[in-house]
């Protein structure tokens, strides 16, 4: 069994994406062992706490700079992949390096447009609007050092519409986000990812 931790700072609609992939067998060989979030009370929880799955609310407020060792605390040793679904702390330190190539964040953007710090949420589409793309789209990525510097693992792209609202391109990015998220764990579960240098090659 592929073992997957996911984290999360708010609803949890990608973290649902995840546990209905397992659920209706997509991902058939992968169970979700944990879900930690970095603020109290977020929904996505809930979600988790319906299907069964160990949760852990780990204020960020409180926990600060030792929030990753926390978190590592947690799953070293028990989960073979950490999934950012929408999580908004940055992670640092040992488990950025126990983890390395194990660690996987999903973009509201194209990677390298619209991307890095301060760009999450609502914003990044914000700024893909005011800049006048025609295309743009999600990104699930490998987490390293930086801020969404990792190698790309995944990309779906979504036309923008001449009456698109940040809020309208939100939703149909998010759309292509529940596909993306699901698809890249599939071929990581089944060891189908290999890198030739920063690029990674997938067998789709």
């Amino acid at each position: 069994m592929y073992k997957i931790a996911v984290l999360i700072s708010g609803g949890g609609t990608n973290l649902q994406s995840i546990i209905d992939s397992i659920n209706n067998k997509y991902l058939e060989n992968c169970s979700i062992e944990y879900v930690i979030s970095d603020k109290v009370g977020a929904f996505g929880i809930e979600r988790a706490k319906n299907n069964n799955i160990k949760t852990y609310e780990l204020d960020k407020k409180q926990y600060k700079d030792s929030l990753s060792d926390k978190i590592l605390e947690i799953i070293d040793g028990k989960v073979d992949l950490l999934v950012l679904a929408g999580y908004l702390s940055i992670l640092k330190g040992d488990l950025l390096k126990k983890f390395k190539d194990r660690i996987i964040n999903i973009h509201p953007s194209l990677i390298p447009a619209f991307c890095g710090n301060g760009m999450y949420g609502l914003k990044v589409h914000e700024k893909a609007l005011e800049y006048g793309v025609k295309v743009t789209g999600c990104t699930v990525h490998f987490v390293d050092e930086g801020t969404d510097t990792g190698s790309i693992i995944i990309q779906k792209a979504v036309k923008v519409e001449d009456d698109d609202t940040p809020e309208s391109l939100q939703k149909r990015v998010l759309v292509e986000e529940h596909k993306a998220l699901p698809e890249a764990i599939k071929l990581l579960s089944e060891g189908k990812i290999s890198f030739k240098g920063r690029r990674v090659v997938g067998e789709q």
